[in-house]
């Protein structure tokens, strides 16, 4: 059940991770806390939510780009 849940978060915020810069850092966290909870639990969600948050637009750019 968890896993499912991680899952449809992750696939949203993959979705959102092509918008604006406020919703490119809101996605870049939410996949940064879900993949740290995975990988370190509770800590590694912090430490993921706030990398993804302060890397989210950046990504995001890089991705359109290579897209095009």
């Amino acid at each position: 059940m968890k896993t499912s849940i991680l899952a449809a978060v992750t696939v949203m915020a993959l979705g959102l991770a092509a918008c604006s810069t406020t919703e490119e850092r809101i996605g870049g966290a939410a996949v940064g806390a879900g993949t740290g909870a995975v990988v370190a639990g509770p800590v590694g969600a912090v430490v993921g939510g706030a990398a993804g948050a302060v890397t989210g637009p950046t990504v995001a750019r890089t991705t359109r780009r290579a897209t095009r």
